[in-house]
């Protein structure tokens, strides 16, 4: 609506402080005018529901020993860690993190005859939710971690992708302990 009216729009976000003002100011046909304030009240009315919820989610997560452990892992944070805590639930029904890991989709397919062995690619079975989490925190993380040599060693001889499966399966190790012992054993002390 914007650029139908001839408006050059000069910020990133257009829903951020100077956005608003912009879409306040400017002037503009009765319907469109109609139309971007309806759809304002309705972001408005989205972001408080949103919040609600988030504070909700909060309040409930907030004392869950596993929770506060998982987000001492590099690239974790509370929203990544909510979406491990919710979405894999009880961690005891995993005896182990290759389970987890499996469960995740984040193994590959294995094809056997015989003698032939092939494997694949990461079976994507399981928990979406749980495989994207653990994707997007191993590729916010620096070089300097565990983790990042991990992804960028594999990453420089097979691929940039494989290097991040990778490394996303030894996160799900590290979550599968921390979520079962409430802390992480390997990660070193933090001090303060």
């Amino acid at each position: 609506m914007l650029a139908a009216a001839g408006v050059q729009v000069a910020m990133g976000d257009l829903f951020g402080p100077g956005g608003q003002q912009l879409l306040a100011t400017t002037r503009l046909a009765v319907e469109s005018r109609s139309r971007i304030n309806s759809l304002l009240r309705m972001i408005t009315a989205l972001d408080f529901e949103i919040d609600t919820f988030a504070r909700l989610v909060t309040q409930r997560l907030r004392e869950d020993p596993g929770y506060r452990a998982i987000q001492a892992i590099p690239g974790v944070g509370p929203l990544l860690a909510a979406v491990f805590v919710v979405e894999i639930g009880d961690i005891t029904r995993f005896t182990r993190p290759e389970q987890l890991a499996s469960w995740a989709g984040l193994t590959p397919k294995h094809h056997e005859s015989d003698t032939t062995v092939h494997r694949g690619r990461i079976t994507k079975q399981g928990s979406t939710l749980v495989r994207w989490a653990a994707i997007e925190a191993v590729q916010r993380i620096g070089t300097h971690t565990r983790l990042g040599q991990i992804r960028d060693r594999i990453g420089q001889r097979r691929g940039r992708n494989i290097g991040v499966v990778a490394a996303a399966r030894e996160l799900i190790t590290l979550v599968f302990y921390g979520l079962r012992d409430h802390h992480i054993r390997c990660l070193p002390a933090r001090t303060a």
